[in-house]
């Protein structure tokens, strides 16, 4: 009997025996930079092969991913760091404000706000570019601070109102008493959704409504509620110009967060370090120009008088002034850098 000579199968060539094609629709498709695949290959097999495989070799998860991941210490740390440095912003505050310096006789306070608001503005500039510095990595450039030119204005409208709220706040002190100013600085969550809606047209779900005024509620009935504290006859009483002074504080309060919501939206990846160094570099920079032209402006302005800005002569400015006041009374110095650190 005849042995009988066996034909070889001959298998039907696929797509993977095909070199990829000149074009990637004819018969391959390619997958976001990761190469060619078959185009009846679906999006498991695709993420199974590309997470199994990297460069030939499987790939393992990298120890430095888990170690990136942040846990519950580091969120208490930063809780914790958060709360201290507001609580020591505010004691150091107070004290700069109203301790009196020199003789009983004739004492004297620290009347610089605009003074002391470029030394902390200064000093969250340079403690945030060294963060950036120093989260960056060495394989990668240092974020930029003004990535494009379109992000200037509204960057700018930011130091702007962040430098001009404090100077409001502390006029109308003048003419209201401390627990009002506590309670409506507390409240500043009302004029930043107010801004939201009505400038940047931007609409909130029913529930956060809810919250803010839960929040807004709950403080103001803490803060109003003393019922152990009598009423003296000589607290001052709170009126109509100094509830506007307050007014216009809050609404620059809310006109610098609402333009901060607005930048991190629409200048995306732009992150919170690089704006805490844009907005107090501009931030210095306007002040420390106010401080040396504020002769000039205290002859040609009535801001001066509107909000008990203190007067210079003409040989003398706010900057010259401060530092005087500061070598006659070194320990409002300490309070001060204590206070930028913070």
């Amino acid at each position: 009997m005849a042995r009988q000579k066996q034909v070889a199968r001959q298998r039907q060539p696929t797509n993977f025996d095909q070199g990829p094609p000149e074009s990637p629709g004819h018969g391959w498709k390619y997958s976001n930079g990761n190469g060619y695949f078959p185009k009846g290959a679906s999006n498991g097999v695709l993420e199974k092969t590309k997470s199994a495989m990297s460069n030939g070799t499987p790939k393992e998860p990298s120890p430095l991913h888990a170690l990136e991941q942040p846990g519950l210490i580091q969120l208490f740390i930063c809780v914790a760091g958060i709360y201290a440095s507001f609580l020591s912003w505010a004691v150091l505050q107070e004290r700069i404000f109203t301790t009196p310096y020199g003789p009983s006789t004739s004492p004297s306070k620290f009347e610089y706000s605009i003074f002391l608001n470029t030394i902390q503005s200064s000093f969250a500039a340079f403690s945030g570019y060294m963060y950036l510095l120093t989260s960056t990595r060495s394989s990668t450039k240092t974020p930029a601070i003004f990535p494009s030119s379109r992000i200037l204005f509204p960057l700018l409208l930011v130091a702007i109102t962040s430098s001009l709220a404090s100077p409001f706040g502390y006029a109308s002190l003048a003419h209201i008493d401390y627990i009002t100013y506590i309670l409506a600085k507390s409240c500043k969550l009302l004029p930043v959704m107010f801004l939201h809606l009505t400038i940047f047209r931007k609409r909130y779900p029913l529930y956060k409504y809810l919250v803010v005024f839960l929040v807004t509620a709950g403080v103001a009935v803490f803060t109003l509620h003393h019922p152990s504290t009598k009423k003296k006859s000589t607290s001052k009483d709170n009126s109509l110009w100094g509830l506007s002074l307050l007014g216009i504080n809050l609404l620059f309060d809310g006109l610098t967060n609402s333009t901060q919501d607005h930048i991190f939206t629409a200048f995306r990846p732009y992150t919170g370090p690089q704006m805490m160094v844009a907005q107090n570099l501009l931030s210095t920079l306007l002040t420390t120009l106010y401080l040396t032209l504020s002769p000039f402006l205290a002859s040609h302005t009535p801001l001066f008088s509107l909000l008990n800005i203190p007067t210079f002569t003409s040989t003398t400015n706010e900057l010259s002034s401060a530092l005087t006041f500061i070598r006659a009374h070194p320990a409002v110095g300490k309070d001060i850098l204590l206070f930028a650190i913070c």
